[in-house]
Parts: structure tokens; C-alpha cells; sequence
């Protein structure tokens, strides 16, 4: 029997059947783009979702994660430009607030709506904005691109796709959009992410899954090590294609899931990475034969995320000592004459010892716009890989003046 993963061309978060979206300007943001949107689906969806282990906790994050766990949902109404968090008991209402016209604008129950923001910290959400900006809000399945672009911070780019998912008589798809681009660090990030898929999905299934996907896509990107209030990751399955088998676990269908579920979080975990702020290329850090799993993460997630590190790529800089210092300190054992280092395909250490290169080579691939940096530990079959971006002074630049 074949099987089929693969991505659909300008695939969004309305690529699979039954879902649908909007966006308009409410004007909570000064320049007056897309800064609210809602993603509504046909019928209720099985949902699950992950949130900030940061233990100041925005009011949308609050409400969701308070009604997530009943599992069946309609709808988000997001929005950028303000964050809604350590406003006190009046961001809890506000919260509320949006989900319940939210629910009246689309007619179902306001229990089946969640809420997520992104923005400035420390404003009261301006509801009279967010009312009327909810009224004009007009859904469609055409409506994917706009959310992608309403979610938007510091971002440059909008981040979405989606894949389709064929295995014998079956097909369905799986659909995402993301935003990050600064605030970003393993265990989440200053990050929003909705996916969708029209499988039939057994509910305890698609929470299992959403965290295996996350533990190897989001929870392995850092930008510059700090994390926020507001994470928010949503999967909803409305089970349309009405796939022979309901998906669960210990089954060949969801090992199938399973793998296009990665494959969809990788590649958006990667497009928040490549657009860190400020940033001018991606690092990719691979670590291999590692004693177990859990040592290959720290180490490559440690590598990505250190400051030494991401400057001196941001400076073409081939300084290979502070990769192998934050191996190092990642407080996993490792033994030194055991580490090869390499650098794209450019060997820098083996055996712990340095090696003579190619220095013109060298200086071609720290040229590149995506830089691989592979290290083997030599004393396993445990891999990771994680993502992340050089430090650049427009990063300071940036963030010197984000609410002036």
C-alpha cells in the first residue's frame, strides 16, 4: 500500500476541509494592518493545545487553558498589537469578552471559543476596537493568508502550510500558520501557532501527538533565550475526510500522522527561526551519537542558543571553540576525545583534536544563508537537531524600541 506525505503548494490553515478564516484592521495596532482574525470551523473539532511554561500567564492563556479541556471547540479569535497580560483581573474580562462575541458573530456556544494575543505587555486590550473589528471580520476558506499576516509582530514574513496525507483510500490534510521572530527559546516562544486537519482524530491521540510533534519542531528553535507570556498552540481536527480508521494510537495510521504532523511543525518551527529578528541566516545544529535522546537535545538546543555562538555566525566568524565550549556546559557527560565538530562538511575537530581545513571552503559556507553546524558526541545512536539564528546588532536595534 502507498503512502503519501507531501506539502501542498501556498498550502495555509484552511487547506483542510471545513475550516474557515478571517482578518481585519480593528486598529490596535498604530499602522493600522491586519491585527484581528478568527478561525472558525464548520462543525466542532476535537482540540488540543499547549501553552507557556512561563509562570506569568497572559488572560487568553488563562481562558483557553481553562476551556481546552473539554476537548470539543468551534473557534479562536486572535490577536496582535497587544498582548493582554499583567493587566490584573480586568485582562481576564476582556479575555472573556472577545470569545463571547466571538460566539455571537459566528452563532455557537462562547464556551466553544478560546482567545490568544500577542503584542506589548502591561495594555489594557481596547475592546471598543475589538468589537467593531470582530463585526467586520468576514470568514472564508480563502481567509488562511490574512490570519497569517493578522498574527504578525516583528515578524517579516507570514508562516503557514499545509500537507496533504494520503495512505490507500484515504486522504486528508493537515494545515498550520505560526508567528514568532523574536522571544524565542525552547519550551515554546513569544510564538502562536493554529493548526487544522479534517482526519477523524481520536481526541487523547491528537494531544499525544501535538506533543511529540512540538518536542521535536518548537521546543527546538531559540533566538534569544527568553520566553513569554502569551504562547499558544491549538490543533483542531473536525474529522470531515472521514478516514476508514479514527486515528490512534499503537496504529499504523497514526504513525502516519504522526510523521506529516512533524514534517508541518518542522517546517514552520524553521520559518520562526530563519525570520529571528535582526537575523541575516539560519543555523541548523545536528548532534549525533549521543547516549540518549534527552543529551543530543540539550546539547544541540545549548549550541543554537548561545550568544558566543550566534554572533560570531552573524560575523562569518569560523570561532569553533565556543561551539564545543557550549557542548560543554550543556551538563550532559560527554568525553572530549571522543568529539568530531564539523561545520557544514568541513571538518574543524576530530577526536577532540583541531584539524587542518580548507580555510577557503570554510569561508564560502559561513558566506551561506543557512549554516550547519554537526557534532558527533561518538558514544551512542542518539540524534537531535535544533534551529536558530545569528545575533545581529539590528536585534538590539529592534527590541531598544519596540513600544516607542
Amino acid at each position: 500500500m502507498n503512502d503519501e506525505i507531501s506539502f501542498i503548494t501556498s498550502g495555509s490553515v484552511t487547506a483542510p476541509e471545513g475550516f474557515l478564516a478571517g482578518a481585519t484592521s480593528a486598529g490596535i495596532k498604530k499602522s493600522h494592518i491586519l491585527d484581528l482574525a478568527i478561525l472558525c470551523a464548520e462543525s466542532p473539532c476535537s482540540t488540543a493545545g499547549l501553552f507557556t511554561t512561563n509562570r506569568i500567564k497572559a488572560a487568553p492563556v488563562v481562558l483557553s487553558q481553562h476551556r481546552i479541556l473539554t476537548g470539543l471547540m468551534n473557534a479562536v479569535v486572535i490577536n496582535s498589537g497587544c498582548a493582554n497580560a499583567c493587566v490584573g483581573e480586568d485582562g481576564i474580562t476582556d479575555a472573556y469578552d472577545m470569545a463571547r462575541l466571538a460566539a455571537f458573530k459566528l452563532g455557537v456556544s462562547e464556551e466553544t471559543v478560546l482567545v490568544a494575543s500577542t503584542g506589548v505587555i502591561g495594555k489594557r486590550m481596547p475592546m471598543n476596537l475589538i468589537k467593531d473589528g470582530i463585526d467586520h471580520i468576514k470568514v472564508s476558506r480563502e481567509g488562511g493568508r490574512d490570519l497569517s499576516r493578522a498574527i504578525m509582530t516583528t515578524d517579516t514574513v507570514p508562516k503557514e502550510a499545509a500537507v496533504q496525507v494520503t495512505t490507500g483510500e484515504n486522504q486528508y490534510i493537515i494545515g498550520g500558520v505560526a508567528k514568532g521572530s523574536g522571544m524565542i527559546h525552547p519550551n515554546l516562544a513569544t510564538f502562536l501557532c493554529f493548526l487544522t486537519t479534517d482526519a477523524r482524530v481520536n481526541a487523547g491521540f491528537l494531544s499525544h501527538a501535538i506533543k511529540k510533534a512540538v518536542k521535536l519542531s518548537f521546543n527546538m528553535i531559540s533566538i534569544d533565550t527568553d520566553t513569554s507570556t502569551n504562547d499558544t498552540l491549538i490543533i483542531m481536527a473536525n474529522g470531515i475526510a472521514k478516514n476508514a480508521n479514527n486515528i490512534q494510537g499503537n496504529k499504523r495510521e497514526a504513525d502516519i500522522f504522526q510523521t506529516a504532523l512533524n514534517r508541518l511543525c518542522i517546517h514552520l518551527a524553521k520559518k520562526i527561526a530563519r525570520d529571528g529578528e535582526g537575523a541575516s541566516r539560519l543555523i541548523e545544529v545536528n548532534v549525533i551519537g549521543a547516549s540518549r535522546f534527552s543529551d543530543a537535545r540539550k546539547v544541540a538546543r545549548t549550541i543554537v542558543s548561545s550568544p558566543l555562538v550566534k554572533t560570531a555566525i552573524y560575523g562569518k566568524d569560523a570561532n569553533w571553540g565556543r561551539i564545543m565550549a557550549a557542548a560543554g556546559r550543556s551538563g550532559i557527560e560527554l568525553v572530549e576525545s571522543k568529539i568530531d565538530l564539523y561545520i557544514g562538511d568541513v571538518c574543524l575537530v576530530k577526536g577532540g583534536h583541531p584539524e587542518t581545513f580548507n580555510e577557503k571552503r570554510l569561508k564560502d559556507i559561513m558566506e551561506e544563508g543557512e549554516l550547519e553546524v554537526n557534532l558527533n558526541l561518538n558514544l551512542g545512536k542518539s540524534k537531535a537537531t535544533a534551529w536558530g539564528c545569528d545575533l545581529s546588532p539590528k536585534y538590539v536595534e529592534i527590541n531598544s524600541k519596540y513600544t516607542t
